[in-house]
């Protein structure tokens, strides 16, 4: 009877034991990571989110859509030129420029063309990206807003530009103005030749009524 009771309490010790260690292992293997190269997308946004809230992110580290907007110093603003404050309030921040590349180019001549354009701005230091997307339309993409308008002037500047738009405002180009100086020489060449129709259509037919009268007189 001891014998058993000593027997049974051994095999009680036993499981107890193992209980133990099947625990100890469970909480050992949910504090073990995860291997980094086994995240999915889902444990990599877990990540950054937790990322950005136990850590003091500096500015220029955030998103661009998380940053504050730069502060406006209103006593350097020309009220007379809304541009100025444009410029202020795109400080550090990323703007499209779009051009339009005039003669009704392919997208090969404007991917030349445009090309030569952003190269003469890299060489003038602005930080610029160039994406061709028509055949003859490109957006210059800059990381600072605020030099669009800059970028502006020397595009329109160009002999094949048609025009420039920056913030939905759009700005004739020097192609535009050559075609509107041929386009009204031409009104002027058509307008000229209409007179001069005119003019002819209204001149007396003389040899025409001198048959007529000597037909009258026999």
């Amino acid at each position: 009877m001891a014998s058993d009771f000593r027997w049974r309490c051994a095999v009680l010790l036993l499981c107890t034991y193992l209980l133990c260690i099947l625990a100890a292992d469970s909480k050992d293997k949910t504090k073990k990571k995860k291997d980094i190269r086994d995240y999915n997308d889902a444990d990599m946004a877990r990540l950054l989110e937790q990322w950005e809230e136990d850590d003091d992110i500096e500015e220029g580290d955030l998103p661009e859509h998380k940053r504050s907007p730069p502060p406006i110093d209103f006593s350097k603003v020309d009220t007379s030129k809304p541009e100025d404050l444009l410029k202020m309030s795109k400080k550090g921040r990323t703007l499209m420029v779009f051009a339009t590349v005039s003669e009704n180019p392919t997208e090969k001549e404007t991917e030349e063309i445009t090309g030569l354009w952003q190269g003469s701005l890299f060489n003038a230091n602005f930080d610029i990206q160039r994406f061709v997307v028509g055949s003859n339309r490109v957006i210059f993409m800059l990381r600072d807003g605020s030099l669009a308008w800059e970028v502006k002037d020397f595009l329109v500047a160009q002999d094949r530009c048609m025009d420039v738009t920056v913030e939905g405002q759009v700005f004739p180009g020097k192609a535009s103005k050559k075609d509107n100086v041929t386009s009204n020489q031409q009104n002027e060449v058509n307008a000229k030749k209409k007179s001069k129709k005119k003019t002819e259509s209204k001149k007396p037919d003389f040899e025409g009524n001198s048959a007529s009268n000597l037909k009258n007189e026999l």
